[in-house]
Protein backbone atom coordinates (compact mmCIF):
# COMPACT_ATOMS: atom_id res chain seq x y z
CA UNK A 1 0.00 0.00 0.00
CA UNK A 2 2.95 2.74 0.81
CA UNK A 3 4.09 1.94 -2.77
CA UNK A 4 0.77 2.99 -3.83
CA UNK A 5 1.02 5.64 -6.85
CA UNK A 6 -0.32 9.00 -5.33
CA UNK A 7 -3.98 10.26 -6.22
CA UNK A 8 -4.03 13.31 -9.15
CA UNK A 9 -4.81 15.81 -6.46
CA UNK A 10 -1.71 14.47 -4.09
CA UNK A 11 0.79 15.05 -6.96
CA UNK A 12 -0.99 18.60 -7.15
CA UNK A 13 -1.24 19.52 -3.90
CA UNK A 14 2.50 18.82 -3.52
CA UNK A 15 3.10 20.91 -6.54
CA UNK A 16 1.63 23.88 -4.75
CA UNK A 17 3.64 23.14 -2.00
CA UNK A 18 6.82 23.50 -3.90
CA UNK A 19 5.57 26.24 -5.35
CA UNK A 20 5.26 27.97 -2.17
CA UNK A 21 8.71 26.53 -1.18
CA UNK A 22 10.19 28.36 -4.58
CA UNK A 23 8.72 31.90 -3.19
CA UNK A 24 10.65 31.13 -0.02
CA UNK A 25 14.04 31.34 -1.91
CA UNK A 26 14.06 33.12 -4.95
CA UNK A 27 13.68 36.91 -4.39
CA UNK A 28 11.21 39.35 -5.15
CA UNK A 29 10.92 41.35 -8.58
CA UNK A 30 8.69 43.06 -10.82
CA UNK A 31 8.29 44.64 -14.37
CA UNK A 32 6.61 47.27 -15.13
CA UNK A 33 3.70 46.62 -17.32
CA UNK A 34 1.79 49.12 -19.83
CA UNK A 35 -0.73 48.64 -22.00
CA UNK A 36 -0.17 48.52 -25.79
CA UNK A 37 -2.21 47.96 -29.08
CA UNK A 38 -1.21 44.90 -30.62
CA UNK A 39 -2.76 43.73 -34.16
CA UNK A 40 -5.63 46.37 -33.08
CA UNK A 41 -6.32 44.18 -29.85
CA UNK A 42 -5.33 46.27 -26.22
CA UNK A 43 -2.38 43.80 -24.43
CA UNK A 44 -1.04 44.06 -21.35
CA UNK A 45 2.67 43.98 -22.23
CA UNK A 46 6.19 44.75 -19.91
CA UNK A 47 8.42 47.98 -20.16
CA UNK A 48 11.72 47.15 -21.76
CA UNK A 49 14.40 47.23 -19.06
CA UNK A 50 12.01 47.84 -16.32
CA UNK A 51 12.67 45.07 -13.85
CA UNK A 52 13.35 46.23 -10.35
CA UNK A 53 13.88 44.25 -6.61
CA UNK A 54 10.32 44.52 -4.71
CA UNK A 55 10.19 42.78 -1.24
CA UNK A 56 8.76 38.69 -1.49
CA UNK A 57 5.88 38.07 -0.11
CA UNK A 58 6.29 34.10 0.93
CA UNK A 59 3.40 32.07 1.02
CA UNK A 60 2.55 29.87 3.67
CA UNK A 61 -1.40 29.34 4.82
CA UNK A 62 -1.98 31.56 1.33
CA UNK A 63 -1.67 28.23 0.17
CA UNK A 64 -4.46 26.75 1.10
CA UNK A 65 -6.24 29.95 -0.36
CA UNK A 66 -4.62 29.82 -3.51
CA UNK A 67 -6.81 26.93 -4.00
CA UNK A 68 -10.34 29.01 -4.22
CA UNK A 69 -8.46 31.70 -6.01
CA UNK A 70 -7.29 28.43 -8.59
CA UNK A 71 -11.07 27.76 -8.77
CA UNK A 72 -11.97 31.47 -9.38
CA UNK A 73 -9.31 31.82 -11.79
CA UNK A 74 -10.22 28.59 -13.81
CA UNK A 75 -13.84 29.39 -13.17
CA UNK A 76 -14.45 29.14 -16.94
CA UNK A 77 -13.01 26.35 -17.41
CA UNK A 78 -14.72 24.35 -14.64
CA UNK A 79 -18.49 25.63 -15.85
CA UNK A 80 -17.32 24.37 -19.30
CA UNK A 81 -16.29 20.95 -18.23
CA UNK A 82 -19.77 20.67 -15.77
CA UNK A 83 -21.95 21.89 -18.90
CA UNK A 84 -20.23 19.90 -21.65
CA UNK A 85 -20.22 17.00 -19.33
CA UNK A 86 -24.40 17.34 -18.41
CA UNK A 87 -25.14 17.99 -21.87
CA UNK A 88 -23.61 14.45 -23.40
CA UNK A 89 -24.75 12.53 -20.75
CA UNK A 90 -27.92 13.39 -21.76
CA UNK A 91 -27.13 12.64 -25.24
CA UNK A 92 -25.28 9.62 -24.13
CA UNK A 93 -28.48 8.17 -22.24
CA UNK A 94 -30.25 8.20 -26.00
CA UNK A 95 -27.49 5.44 -27.03
CA UNK A 96 -27.02 7.83 -30.35
CA UNK A 97 -23.65 8.15 -30.12
CA UNK A 98 -23.43 4.15 -29.07
CA UNK A 99 -25.29 3.73 -32.46
CA UNK A 100 -23.01 5.96 -34.18
CA UNK A 101 -19.63 4.37 -33.82
CA UNK A 102 -21.35 0.88 -34.34
CA UNK A 103 -22.18 2.39 -37.36
CA UNK A 104 -18.79 3.87 -37.62
CA UNK A 105 -17.28 0.16 -37.01
CA UNK A 106 -19.19 -1.48 -39.29
CA UNK A 107 -18.62 0.98 -42.09
CA UNK A 108 -14.85 0.30 -41.76
CA UNK A 109 -15.26 -3.56 -41.81
CA UNK A 110 -16.71 -2.68 -45.13
CA UNK A 111 -13.59 -0.95 -46.18
CA UNK A 112 -11.02 -3.56 -45.17
CA UNK A 113 -12.45 -5.62 -47.92
CA UNK A 114 -10.47 -3.35 -50.60
CA UNK A 115 -7.19 -5.15 -50.58
CA UNK A 116 -5.36 -2.00 -50.71
CA UNK A 117 -7.01 -0.15 -48.01
CA UNK A 118 -6.19 -3.48 -45.78
CA UNK A 119 -2.86 -3.37 -46.47
CA UNK A 120 -2.50 0.32 -45.28
CA UNK A 121 -4.73 -0.35 -42.23
CA UNK A 122 -8.28 1.09 -42.30
CA UNK A 123 -7.69 2.18 -38.81
CA UNK A 124 -4.73 3.86 -39.51
CA UNK A 125 -6.06 5.71 -42.07
CA UNK A 126 -9.21 6.96 -39.36
CA UNK A 127 -6.87 7.72 -37.01
CA UNK A 128 -4.85 10.25 -39.20
CA UNK A 129 -7.19 11.93 -40.57
CA UNK A 130 -8.90 12.89 -37.23
CA UNK A 131 -5.40 13.94 -36.24
CA UNK A 132 -5.03 15.95 -39.24
CA UNK A 133 -8.19 17.84 -38.59
CA UNK A 134 -7.30 18.89 -35.03
CA UNK A 135 -4.03 19.45 -36.35
CA UNK A 136 -4.92 21.90 -38.48
CA UNK A 137 -7.63 23.43 -35.96
CA UNK A 138 -5.16 24.09 -33.81
CA UNK A 139 -2.39 25.39 -36.07
CA UNK A 140 -5.18 27.87 -37.82
CA UNK A 141 -7.55 29.10 -34.79
CA UNK A 142 -5.66 27.69 -32.05
CA UNK A 143 -7.71 24.90 -31.26
CA UNK A 144 -7.30 24.15 -27.27
CA UNK A 145 -9.88 23.97 -25.11
CA UNK A 146 -12.61 22.88 -27.43
CA UNK A 147 -10.55 19.51 -27.62
CA UNK A 148 -12.38 18.86 -23.72
CA UNK A 149 -15.80 18.46 -25.51
CA UNK A 150 -14.38 15.56 -28.23
CA UNK A 151 -12.66 13.66 -25.65
CA UNK A 152 -16.57 12.44 -24.77
CA UNK A 153 -16.60 11.58 -27.78
CA UNK A 154 -12.96 9.98 -29.37
CA UNK A 155 -12.16 7.90 -26.00
CA UNK A 156 -15.09 5.84 -26.35
CA UNK A 157 -14.28 5.53 -30.04
CA UNK A 158 -10.64 4.74 -29.58
CA UNK A 159 -11.94 2.04 -26.61
CA UNK A 160 -14.71 0.23 -29.25
CA UNK A 161 -11.77 0.23 -31.91
CA UNK A 162 -9.77 -1.98 -28.79
CA UNK A 163 -7.21 1.02 -28.29
CA UNK A 164 -7.14 2.70 -24.92
CA UNK A 165 -7.96 6.26 -23.63
CA UNK A 166 -4.96 7.97 -24.44
CA UNK A 167 -5.31 7.17 -28.08
CA UNK A 168 -8.28 8.72 -27.75
CA UNK A 169 -6.75 11.55 -26.20
CA UNK A 170 -4.04 11.65 -28.82
CA UNK A 171 -6.32 12.00 -31.86
CA UNK A 172 -7.50 14.94 -30.07
CA UNK A 173 -5.81 16.85 -27.91
CA UNK A 174 -2.84 15.92 -28.85
CA UNK A 175 -2.77 16.35 -32.52
CA UNK A 176 -4.39 19.86 -31.57
CA UNK A 177 -1.29 20.11 -29.65
CA UNK A 178 0.70 19.46 -32.48
CA UNK A 179 -0.92 21.97 -34.65
CA UNK A 180 -0.37 24.48 -32.02
CA UNK A 181 3.14 24.04 -31.91
CA UNK A 182 3.88 24.13 -35.40
CA UNK A 183 1.29 27.13 -35.68
CA UNK A 184 1.07 29.00 -39.03
CA UNK A 185 -1.97 31.23 -38.23
CA UNK A 186 -2.75 30.89 -34.63
CA UNK A 187 -3.92 34.37 -33.78
CA UNK A 188 -3.63 33.84 -29.75
CA UNK A 189 0.05 32.69 -30.03
CA UNK A 190 1.67 33.99 -33.45
CA UNK A 191 -0.17 37.02 -34.05
CA UNK A 192 0.46 37.98 -30.66
CA UNK A 193 4.19 37.43 -30.48
CA UNK A 194 4.97 38.98 -34.23
CA UNK A 195 2.85 41.85 -33.07
CA UNK A 196 4.70 42.56 -30.27
CA UNK A 197 8.16 41.93 -31.74
CA UNK A 198 6.86 44.46 -34.89
CA UNK A 199 6.79 42.28 -37.31
CA UNK A 200 4.57 41.69 -40.41
CA UNK A 201 1.81 39.61 -39.48
CA UNK A 202 1.83 35.59 -39.76
CA UNK A 203 5.35 36.63 -41.93
CA UNK A 204 7.47 33.77 -42.49
CA UNK A 205 4.67 31.22 -42.81
CA UNK A 206 6.26 29.05 -45.48
CA UNK A 207 8.93 27.56 -43.02
CA UNK A 208 6.36 27.73 -40.25
CA UNK A 209 4.51 25.58 -42.53
CA UNK A 210 6.99 23.18 -43.13
CA UNK A 211 7.57 22.98 -39.55
CA UNK A 212 4.00 22.00 -39.15
CA UNK A 213 4.47 18.82 -41.65
CA UNK A 214 7.36 18.24 -40.09
CA UNK A 215 6.19 17.96 -36.40
CA UNK A 216 2.77 16.62 -37.45
CA UNK A 217 4.76 13.34 -39.51
CA UNK A 218 6.65 12.51 -36.69
CA UNK A 219 3.38 12.45 -34.54
CA UNK A 220 0.87 10.93 -35.95
CA UNK A 221 3.64 7.89 -37.07
CA UNK A 222 4.19 7.83 -33.06
CA UNK A 223 1.09 7.51 -31.98
CA UNK A 224 -0.01 4.86 -34.93
CA UNK A 225 2.49 2.73 -33.68
CA UNK A 226 1.64 2.78 -30.20
CA UNK A 227 -1.92 2.16 -31.31
CA UNK A 228 -0.70 -0.50 -32.87
CA UNK A 229 1.19 -1.74 -29.87
CA UNK A 230 -1.78 -1.24 -27.77
CA UNK A 231 -4.68 -3.25 -30.54
CA UNK A 232 -2.06 -6.03 -30.49
CA UNK A 233 -1.94 -6.44 -26.28
CA UNK A 234 -4.36 -4.41 -24.29
CA UNK A 235 -2.51 -4.86 -21.13
CA UNK A 236 0.64 -2.66 -22.29
CA UNK A 237 -1.14 0.21 -22.06
CA UNK A 238 -0.13 2.33 -18.96
CA UNK A 239 -3.93 3.08 -18.40
CA UNK A 240 -4.83 -0.66 -18.99
CA UNK A 241 -6.74 -0.87 -15.30
CA UNK A 242 -8.17 2.61 -15.21
CA UNK A 243 -9.84 2.23 -18.70
CA UNK A 244 -11.65 -0.51 -16.95
CA UNK A 245 -14.39 1.91 -16.67
CA UNK A 246 -14.79 2.67 -20.74
CA UNK A 247 -14.40 -0.70 -21.32
CA UNK A 248 -17.23 -1.57 -19.05
CA UNK A 249 -19.00 1.31 -20.30
CA UNK A 250 -19.02 -0.02 -24.14
CA UNK A 251 -19.85 -4.29 -23.12
CA UNK A 252 -22.83 -2.26 -21.18
CA UNK A 253 -23.62 -0.49 -23.94
CA UNK A 254 -23.20 -3.05 -26.72
CA UNK A 255 -25.52 -5.66 -24.81
CA UNK A 256 -28.45 -3.25 -24.38
CA UNK A 257 -31.29 -3.60 -27.09
CA UNK A 258 -31.75 -0.79 -29.20
CA UNK A 259 -35.25 -0.09 -30.32
CA UNK A 260 -35.39 2.38 -33.46
CA UNK A 261 -37.90 4.44 -33.49
CA UNK A 262 -38.97 8.47 -34.41
CA UNK A 263 -41.16 10.22 -31.83
CA UNK A 264 -43.88 12.54 -32.86
CA UNK A 265 -42.00 15.33 -30.76
CA UNK A 266 -39.05 14.49 -32.84
CA UNK A 267 -40.18 16.41 -35.97
CA UNK A 268 -41.46 19.41 -33.69
CA UNK A 269 -38.18 19.47 -32.37
CA UNK A 270 -36.94 19.39 -36.02
CA UNK A 271 -39.34 22.15 -37.11
CA UNK A 272 -38.85 24.71 -34.27
CA UNK A 273 -34.70 24.13 -34.30
CA UNK A 274 -34.81 24.84 -38.60
CA UNK A 275 -36.81 27.63 -38.27
CA UNK A 276 -34.60 28.88 -35.47
CA UNK A 277 -31.30 28.31 -38.05
CA UNK A 278 -32.99 29.67 -41.21
CA UNK A 279 -33.81 33.20 -39.44
CA UNK A 280 -30.18 32.82 -37.75
CA UNK A 281 -29.13 32.44 -41.72
CA UNK A 282 -31.10 35.62 -42.52
CA UNK A 283 -29.72 37.64 -39.85
CA UNK A 284 -26.21 36.82 -40.73
CA UNK A 285 -26.34 35.99 -44.79
CA UNK A 286 -22.80 36.54 -44.84
CA UNK A 287 -19.89 35.34 -42.41
CA UNK A 288 -16.15 36.76 -42.01
CA UNK A 289 -14.33 33.44 -41.51
CA UNK A 290 -10.75 34.67 -40.41
CA UNK A 291 -8.00 32.19 -41.57
CA UNK A 292 -4.72 33.57 -40.04
CA UNK A 293 -4.47 37.41 -41.51
CA UNK A 294 -6.78 36.80 -44.46
CA UNK A 295 -10.82 37.12 -43.89
CA UNK A 296 -13.37 35.33 -46.61
CA UNK A 297 -16.88 36.49 -46.69
CA UNK A 298 -18.87 33.08 -46.69
CA UNK A 299 -21.91 32.26 -46.59
CA UNK A 300 -21.44 29.92 -43.81
CA UNK A 301 -24.70 30.18 -41.81
CA UNK A 302 -27.34 29.81 -44.02
CA UNK A 303 -25.43 27.00 -46.10
CA UNK A 304 -25.26 25.04 -42.83
CA UNK A 305 -28.88 26.36 -42.10
CA UNK A 306 -30.09 24.51 -45.49
CA UNK A 307 -27.80 21.16 -44.81
CA UNK A 308 -29.51 20.81 -41.45
CA UNK A 309 -32.97 20.98 -42.93
CA UNK A 310 -32.32 18.29 -45.56
CA UNK A 311 -30.10 15.65 -43.59
CA UNK A 312 -32.47 15.90 -40.68
CA UNK A 313 -35.57 14.72 -42.63
CA UNK A 314 -33.59 11.80 -44.15
CA UNK A 315 -32.40 11.56 -40.19
CA UNK A 316 -35.79 11.36 -38.67
CA UNK A 317 -36.70 8.53 -41.51
CA UNK A 318 -34.25 6.52 -40.53
CA UNK A 319 -34.39 7.20 -36.44
CA UNK A 320 -34.52 9.65 -33.70
CA UNK A 321 -30.77 8.53 -32.77
CA UNK A 322 -29.91 9.41 -36.33
CA UNK A 323 -31.30 12.66 -35.76
CA UNK A 324 -29.57 13.28 -33.06
CA UNK A 325 -26.62 12.63 -34.03
CA UNK A 326 -27.25 15.14 -36.98
CA UNK A 327 -27.90 17.39 -33.77
CA UNK A 328 -24.40 17.14 -32.50
CA UNK A 329 -22.92 17.18 -36.18
CA UNK A 330 -24.59 20.27 -36.65
CA UNK A 331 -23.20 21.59 -33.21
CA UNK A 332 -19.67 20.84 -34.06
CA UNK A 333 -19.79 22.83 -37.51
CA UNK A 334 -21.50 25.90 -36.03
CA UNK A 335 -18.99 25.68 -33.40
CA UNK A 336 -16.01 25.83 -35.89
CA UNK A 337 -18.27 28.58 -37.34
CA UNK A 338 -18.31 30.78 -34.39
CA UNK A 339 -14.85 30.41 -33.31
CA UNK A 340 -13.48 31.12 -37.11
CA UNK A 341 -16.63 33.52 -38.13
CA UNK A 342 -17.48 35.41 -34.96
CA UNK A 343 -14.94 34.76 -31.42
CA UNK A 344 -16.99 32.52 -29.71
CA UNK A 345 -14.88 31.03 -26.92
CA UNK A 346 -15.69 28.95 -23.73
CA UNK A 347 -19.43 30.28 -23.05
CA UNK A 348 -20.53 30.20 -26.31
CA UNK A 349 -19.47 27.09 -27.02
CA UNK A 350 -20.88 25.49 -23.73
CA UNK A 351 -23.77 27.50 -24.23
CA UNK A 352 -24.03 25.59 -27.80
CA UNK A 353 -23.62 22.52 -26.33
CA UNK A 354 -26.19 22.87 -23.70
CA UNK A 355 -28.53 23.94 -26.12
CA UNK A 356 -27.38 20.79 -27.96
CA UNK A 357 -28.05 18.42 -24.65
CA UNK A 358 -32.15 19.99 -24.12
CA UNK A 359 -32.50 19.31 -28.08
CA UNK A 360 -31.49 16.08 -28.23
CA UNK A 361 -33.07 15.03 -24.71
CA UNK A 362 -36.62 16.80 -25.79
CA UNK A 363 -35.97 15.25 -29.16
CA UNK A 364 -36.20 11.94 -27.42
CA UNK A 365 -39.15 12.11 -26.02
CA UNK A 366 -37.61 12.97 -22.11
CA UNK A 367 -39.75 14.90 -19.78
CA UNK A 368 -38.14 17.77 -17.67
CA UNK A 369 -36.96 15.89 -14.68
CA UNK A 370 -35.86 13.44 -16.59
CA UNK A 371 -33.42 15.86 -18.84
CA UNK A 372 -32.52 17.57 -15.14
CA UNK A 373 -31.51 14.03 -14.08
CA UNK A 374 -29.36 12.82 -16.70
CA UNK A 375 -27.68 16.68 -16.88
CA UNK A 376 -27.29 15.93 -13.07
CA UNK A 377 -25.41 12.57 -13.25
CA UNK A 378 -23.44 13.98 -16.34
CA UNK A 379 -22.20 16.86 -13.97
CA UNK A 380 -21.42 14.76 -10.73
CA UNK A 381 -19.66 12.34 -13.69
CA UNK A 382 -17.14 14.83 -14.85
CA UNK A 383 -17.10 16.58 -11.23
CA UNK A 384 -13.77 15.31 -11.19
CA UNK A 385 -11.83 16.71 -13.79
CA UNK A 386 -13.52 19.92 -13.19
CA UNK A 387 -12.01 20.08 -9.48
CA UNK A 388 -8.76 18.94 -10.92
CA UNK A 389 -8.47 22.28 -12.82
CA UNK A 390 -9.23 24.50 -10.06
CA UNK A 391 -6.74 22.94 -8.04
CA UNK A 392 -4.16 23.17 -10.41
CA UNK A 393 -4.88 26.56 -11.02
CA UNK A 394 -3.24 27.11 -7.63
CA UNK A 395 -0.16 26.45 -8.20
CA UNK A 396 0.05 29.60 -10.71
CA UNK A 397 -2.01 31.76 -7.21
CA UNK A 398 1.40 30.79 -5.44
CA UNK A 399 3.88 31.83 -7.78
CA UNK A 400 1.86 35.11 -8.63
CA UNK A 401 1.41 36.20 -5.29
CA UNK A 402 5.09 35.44 -4.55
CA UNK A 403 6.36 37.68 -6.71
CA UNK A 404 8.72 35.36 -8.16
CA UNK A 405 7.59 34.53 -12.05
CA UNK A 406 9.47 37.56 -12.73
CA UNK A 407 12.57 37.09 -11.33
CA UNK A 408 12.90 34.07 -12.60
CA UNK A 409 11.73 35.66 -16.12
CA UNK A 410 14.50 38.19 -15.68
CA UNK A 411 17.47 36.07 -14.64
CA UNK A 412 16.92 33.51 -17.38
CA UNK A 413 16.62 35.91 -19.90
CA UNK A 414 20.18 37.92 -18.61
CA UNK A 415 22.03 34.60 -18.82
CA UNK A 416 21.80 34.70 -22.62
CA UNK A 417 24.50 37.65 -22.78
CA UNK A 418 27.63 36.86 -25.29
CA UNK A 419 26.43 33.04 -26.50
CA UNK A 420 26.28 34.48 -30.56
CA UNK A 421 22.97 33.85 -32.60
CA UNK A 422 22.78 29.82 -31.79
CA UNK A 423 22.97 29.98 -28.30
CA UNK A 424 20.77 32.86 -27.90
CA UNK A 425 18.23 30.90 -30.06
CA UNK A 426 18.77 28.08 -27.91
CA UNK A 427 19.12 29.62 -24.48
CA UNK A 428 15.59 31.48 -25.57
CA UNK A 429 13.72 28.37 -26.74
CA UNK A 430 14.73 26.60 -22.71
CA UNK A 431 13.35 29.71 -21.20
CA UNK A 432 10.13 29.67 -23.03
CA UNK A 433 9.97 26.02 -21.54
CA UNK A 434 10.31 26.67 -18.41
CA UNK A 435 8.40 29.88 -18.56
CA UNK A 436 5.28 27.50 -20.03
CA UNK A 437 5.44 25.31 -17.36
CA UNK A 438 4.24 28.62 -15.07
CA UNK A 439 2.21 29.87 -17.25
CA UNK A 440 0.65 27.49 -19.75
CA UNK A 441 -1.27 30.51 -21.82
CA UNK A 442 0.37 31.44 -25.12
CA UNK A 443 -1.40 34.92 -25.20
CA UNK A 444 -0.35 35.60 -21.63
CA UNK A 445 3.62 34.32 -22.42
CA UNK A 446 3.94 36.20 -25.66
CA UNK A 447 3.19 39.81 -23.74
CA UNK A 448 5.18 38.95 -20.62
CA UNK A 449 8.20 37.47 -22.87
CA UNK A 450 8.19 38.99 -25.87
CA UNK A 451 8.98 42.92 -25.10
CA UNK A 452 12.18 41.27 -23.23
CA UNK A 453 13.10 38.84 -25.44
CA UNK A 454 12.33 40.85 -28.95
CA UNK A 455 14.83 44.37 -28.25
CA UNK A 456 17.45 41.64 -26.85
CA UNK A 457 17.23 39.71 -30.05
CA UNK A 458 18.49 43.13 -32.36
CA UNK A 459 21.58 42.94 -29.76
CA UNK A 460 22.88 39.78 -31.34
CA UNK A 461 21.88 40.59 -34.70
CA UNK A 462 19.28 37.36 -34.24
CA UNK A 463 16.16 38.05 -36.44
CA UNK A 464 13.09 38.72 -34.42
CA UNK A 465 11.12 36.24 -36.72
CA UNK A 466 13.64 33.44 -35.24
CA UNK A 467 12.65 34.61 -31.53
CA UNK A 468 9.65 34.49 -32.40
CA UNK A 469 9.91 30.74 -33.36
CA UNK A 470 11.26 30.11 -30.18
CA UNK A 471 8.73 31.24 -28.47
CA UNK A 472 6.47 29.38 -30.74
CA UNK A 473 7.98 26.05 -29.94
CA UNK A 474 8.70 26.90 -26.41
CA UNK A 475 5.22 26.97 -25.68
CA UNK A 476 3.88 24.12 -27.54
CA UNK A 477 5.16 21.31 -26.65
CA UNK A 478 5.13 21.51 -22.73
CA UNK A 479 1.38 22.48 -22.89
CA UNK A 480 0.86 18.69 -23.50
CA UNK A 481 2.53 17.83 -19.87
CA UNK A 482 2.90 20.55 -17.69
CA UNK A 483 0.46 20.33 -14.18
CA UNK A 484 -0.63 24.38 -14.37
CA UNK A 485 -2.07 23.62 -17.87
CA UNK A 486 -6.26 24.01 -16.93
CA UNK A 487 -7.08 22.41 -20.54
CA UNK A 488 -4.50 19.23 -19.77
CA UNK A 489 -5.89 18.60 -16.47
CA UNK A 490 -9.55 18.70 -17.84
CA UNK A 491 -8.69 16.54 -20.62
CA UNK A 492 -7.12 14.01 -18.68
CA UNK A 493 -9.98 14.25 -15.63
CA UNK A 494 -13.01 13.83 -18.49
CA UNK A 495 -10.93 10.59 -20.05
CA UNK A 496 -10.35 9.05 -16.54
CA UNK A 497 -6.59 9.10 -16.89
CA UNK A 498 -4.84 10.29 -13.74
CA UNK A 499 -1.85 12.59 -14.48
CA UNK A 500 1.59 10.25 -13.15
CA UNK A 501 -0.01 7.55 -15.99
CA UNK A 502 -0.47 10.45 -18.30
CA UNK A 503 3.51 11.46 -17.49
CA UNK A 504 4.57 7.71 -17.56
CA UNK A 505 3.30 7.89 -21.23
CA UNK A 506 4.04 11.68 -22.29
CA UNK A 507 7.37 12.19 -21.38
CA UNK A 508 9.26 10.50 -24.27
CA UNK A 509 7.29 11.68 -26.57
CA UNK A 510 7.96 15.07 -25.24
CA UNK A 511 11.12 14.68 -24.92
CA UNK A 512 11.60 14.01 -28.70
CA UNK A 513 9.52 17.05 -29.86
CA UNK A 514 11.29 19.40 -27.95
CA UNK A 515 14.76 17.97 -29.38
CA UNK A 516 13.03 18.37 -33.00
CA UNK A 517 11.72 22.02 -32.26
CA UNK A 518 16.01 22.88 -31.15
CA UNK A 519 16.47 21.29 -34.53
CA UNK A 520 13.95 23.37 -36.61
CA UNK A 521 15.30 26.36 -35.02
CA UNK A 522 18.90 26.03 -36.29
CA UNK A 523 17.88 27.02 -39.68
CA UNK A 524 16.66 29.91 -38.62
CA UNK A 525 20.12 30.88 -37.90
CA UNK A 526 22.15 29.45 -39.95
CA UNK A 527 20.04 29.80 -43.46
CA UNK A 528 18.46 32.26 -45.39
CA UNK A 529 14.75 31.99 -45.35
CA UNK A 530 12.04 33.97 -46.09
CA UNK A 531 10.95 36.65 -43.43
CA UNK A 532 13.59 35.33 -41.55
Amino acid sequence: MSNKIPHTYVIIFFIIMFAAVLTWVIPGGEYNRETAIVNGVERTVIEKGSFHEVESEPQTWQIFESFFQGFVNQSGIIIFIIMIGGAFWIVNSTKSIDIGILSFLQFTTRLEKNKILKKIGVNNIILTMIMLVFSVFGAVFGMSEETIAFIIILVPLAISMGYDSIVGVSISFVAAGLGFAGAVLNPFTIGIAQGIADLPLFSGFGYRLFCWFVLNVIGIIWILRYAAKIKKDPKKSPVYETDAYWRKRHEEDSKKEIEYHTPKIAWIVYAITSVCLILFAYFYPETEMKIGNSVSVFPAVPISAGLFVILGIFSLRKSIHFFILNILLFTIIYLIVGVMGYGWYIEEIASLFFAMGLASGIAYNYHANQITKEFLEGSKDILSAALIVGLAGGILVVLEDGRIIDTILHKVSSSMTGMGKLGTVSVMYVIQNIINVIIPSGSAKAALTMPVMAPFSDLVNLSRQATVMAFQFGDGFTNMITPTSGVLIGVLGVAKIPYDRWVRWAWPFILVFVIIGWLLLIPTVTMQLEGF
